[in-house]
């Protein structure tokens, strides 16, 4: 007997090295059964950079100290680092019944959303996926698709140093304009953020409940 499509379960990490991160996303998604529930994790990376796929390396200018690592997500390449909310989704989409661009539009109206909430006036843009105040970048999305369940996710800068975005073409476009809420607003309640994020997520795919754990994976 398959487990209700409305209930997820919420993780709130802390601060997660990438690699392992990433490798415990694929374990969990290999592992799945009928009866497993879909999950967000809320998380912070230490400095990052990572490249998607299918990402050209040439969009990488002067990474100088910071790790570049390679991974199995789509779109080019992206910073992560502290004071930004990194968020991993792992959605059953056949038993959601939603499509690949059905999961892009409803993250990027939940981040919108999630923004209005604190303040901060954003949208999404056609073919340029991720969401944007006014021409800045504040949120990237990545995903991977592996038998109809997604891994990966989106990041959203919230108080961080935004310098090491200089140091590369973000998203693989030149001359991208990078923002983080504080830079928007003059302060930021990282907790209020979970809680917008993880409202919106929820009402998005239209998940009736959710289940919340701490610093486990």
């Amino acid at each position: 007997m398959r487990v209700s499509s409305s209930t997820i379960v919420i993780k709130k990490l802390g601060r997660q090295p990438y690699s392992e991160t990433v490798y415990r996303m694929k374990a969990f998604t290999a592992g799945r059964t009928l009866n497993t529930l879909d999950q967000f994790w809320l998380l912070e990376h230490p400095s990052i950079y990572t490249l998607g796929q299918a990402a050209k390396e040439k969009h990488v200018l002067d990474p100088k100290n910071i790790e570049v690592v390679r991974c199995d997500r789509g779109g080019q390449v992206t910073y992560h680092g502290p004071g930004q909310i990194v968020g991993y989704l792992m959605i059953d989409l056949r038993r959601k019944s939603i499509s690949i661009k059905q999961l892009v539009t409803g993250i990027e109206t939940a981040i919108v959303a999630a923004l209005h909430s604190v303040g901060v006036d954003s949208h999404s843009e056609e073919g340029a996926h991720g969401v944007y105040v006014n021409d800045k970048k504040i949120a990237a999305l990545g995903f991977r698709v592996s038998k109809g369940r997604t891994y990966h996710g989106f990041s959203l800068n919230v108080n961080m140093d935004l310098e090491p975005f200089t140091r590369i073409n973000p998203c693989g476009y030149q001359g991208l304009k990078v923002t983080d809420i504080f830079s928007e607003r003059g302060y930021t309640v990282m907790e209020r953020l979970h809680c917008c994020l993880v409202r919106e997520v929820t009402r998005a795919f239209h998940y009736a409940s959710f289940e919340i754990e701490k610093l486990a994976i």
